[in-house]
């Protein structure tokens, strides 16, 4: 079983923490994170783009010149692509974006995250993470003592105080563990999760 320190928000450690094997020293599979990262962005995209074709654009009913005797390329409107205030040629459509991908390929990629994290010594396990009212100063003296800056820090449950410390700070984001997904632990350099997190993940996961 992997074990990592456990940390106070101040960056002490103050003792160790075993994680399961099953989930935080699992086999790390690039391909299965590539898909899910692949379909969350898709996911994300409105697929609301619209262009008009030359069938679609107004205008462009009469020939703009004669058939035969000018010389020039024959056209018979003037709403064709090459033109200005033409038509696109197979110009964009709403469309749906959406990717569904099997569950246990879902579970191969959290855990192939999370492992991943650990094996690079990035993942970092606090105490907890309580704050009486919103403080950016707070936050910023824990990454500070962690030399973390591009951060997930990831809490048990919905935390205003603690997501309002930090959503001013570059770089930084603050997320419940039950929306976590692999985007998201790939795309920060420091993942900072709270033990009771860390619980919760297992408990999924394992």
């Amino acid at each position: 079983m992997p074990t990592v320190g456990l940390f106070n928000k101040e960056g002490q450690k103050v003792g160790d923490i075993q994680l399961s094997s099953n989930v935080f020293e699992a086999e790390i599979n690039k391909d299965a994170m590539h898909q899910v990262v692949v379909a969350l962005l898709a996911n994300k995209r409105q697929g609301t783009q619209s262009a008009l074709t030359r069938a679609e654009v107004r205008g462009g009913g009469i020939k703009i010149y004669r058939q035969k005797g000018t010389g020039r390329a024959r056209h018979s409107s003037n709403r064709a692509p090459q033109f200005t205030h033409g038509g696109v040629v197979f110009a964009p459509k709403p469309r749906d974006y959406r990717m569904s991908l099997p569950k246990s390929l879902r579970r191969v990629a959290m855990k192939s995250a999370l492992s991943s994290k650990v094996a690079a010594n990035e993942m970092i396990v606090l105490e907890n993470l309580e704050l009486e009212t919103p403080k950016t100063k707070e936050i910023v003296k824990m990454l500070n003592a962690f030399e973390a800056k591009k951060t997930l820090i990831v809490t048990a449950e919905v935390n205003e105080n603690v997501y309002k410390s930090a959503r001013n700070i570059e770089g930084v984001a603050v997320i419940p563990v039950n929306n976590i997904n692999v985007y998201d632990i790939l795309k920060y350099e420091k993942f900072i999760v709270t033990k009771d997190a860390v619980s919760k993940i297992e408990e999924v996961y394992a």
